[in-house]
């Protein structure tokens, strides 16, 4: 359920988005020249993929910055639009992997579940899209999906969860929660499941460990995390250093989701939490990175709580490369170590 069909959101009408759309079209546009104009071909790879990694970066900058300065009833219809084309143009490429897509409710939260017919799951996934909590939503990410089931062996359930600003915190944490409660209730042990979420996502699964932890609830068995938002105070010096290097704007929307609550709360900040209780963690990231610092003292600080852990900081890679950037080596690299990561971290696991 894309936010746009929830009966609690304000959604622009047809006229006023198929204008958006074409503004949209315009940015991509500009992004388009700019890039050109930049001598993409040139950078530490061949030029095939120095102008893919750059036109892939300039395009996602002006998406979301051209969506963020929409009003918010427009920003949620452009974003349904984008939901439709997902679901129009990607399924063939999640079957091309036999990997079938299918929707689907635990605890009462909507989602899409990812499993490889005819193959008993070796675990499952519950994926946190991200999105900086407030956009996108589960069919955008089918093909990212696709890979991670098709490697992991996994089945993956990517919980819609509900966004801000018009459900700020906590009412993303409670969702998955529910899930993770919802799945246990189900029969499936907490040593079989695992939190998995990028960006926004990554930073909501910190936000959920913490809560577990402390109310009580059974944690998984591990964590996976790419490019995580472990910090939403934003004053690192990597957020001035790579902002022309990273696909996420240098002015990164945070009040929508905090709505007044503090940024350096455990409650949303993994790097205020008390990490000792985690379970096994893999982390990856770009070293192009605006959160590169952030992320730095993340794994650092894993590794002092005694944290089975796994990093790995991608030269030359950006914000979330994986996701963006499936068919490159160093996301096919990515995908590789999440499996060997996963057969060392939860016990029993076989692909």
């Amino acid at each position: 359920m894309v936010m746009a069909a929830r009966p609690e959101v304000d959604v622009a009408g047809a006229p006023v988005a198929a204008i958006d759309v074409l503004g949209l079209a315009g940015a991509f546009a500009a992004a388009l020249a700019r890039t050109a104009l930049r001598l993409p071909w040139r950078g530490p790879a061949s030029p095939f993929r120095n102008i893919a990694v750059a036109t892939t970066r300039e395009s996602v900058r002006s998406l979301m910055g051209y969506m963020t300065s929409l009003p918010i009833d427009e920003f949620r219809a452009l974003e349904q639009a984008l939901d439709e084309v997902s679901r129009l143009v990607l399924p063939p490429f999640v079957k091309a992997q036999g990997v079938a897509m299918t929707s689907g409710e635990v605890g009462d939260v909507p989602g899409l579940w990812f499993r490889r017919p005819g193959h008993e799951p070796t675990a499952t996934i519950v994926y946190l899209h991200g999105g900086g909590y407030i956009g996108t939503s589960p069919s955008m990410y089918a093909v990212f999906m696709a890979h991670l089931a098709r490697i992991t062996g996994c089945e993956v359930f990517v919980a819609d969860y509900r966004l801000a600003p018009e459900f700020p915190y906590p009412a993303a944490t409670e969702d998955v929660v529910a899930v993770l409660r919802g799945l246990t209730s189900a029969g499936i042990a907490s040593e079989r499941l695992i939190i998995a979420g990028d960006s926004g996502g990554g930073g909501l699964a910190g936000s959920v460990l913490h809560y577990c932890n402390l109310n009580g609830v059974e944690i998984p068995a591990a964590v996976v995390l790419f490019s995580p938002e472990v910090s939403l105070v934003l004053n690192e010096p990597s957020i001035r250093e790579n902002a022309a290097l990273d696909v996420l704007p240098w002015n990164i929307p945070t009040n929508p989701y905090l709505h007044g609550f503090d940024p350096q709360d455990p409650a949303v900040s993994i790097l205020h939490q008390d990490l000792s209780k985690w379970p096994p963690t893999f982390l990856s990231y770009g070293g192009d990175e605006v959160m590169r610092d952030a992320l730095r003292t993340f794994a650092t600080r894993l590794t002092e709580a005694g944290i089975p852990s796994e990093t790995h900081e991608v030269p030359d890679m950006f914000h979330v490369f994986p996701f963006l950037l499936p068919w490159t080596e160093e996301s096919q690299t990515v995908y590789r170590q999440i499996h060997r990561f996963l057969e060392s971290a939860v016990p029993g696991f076989e692909s």
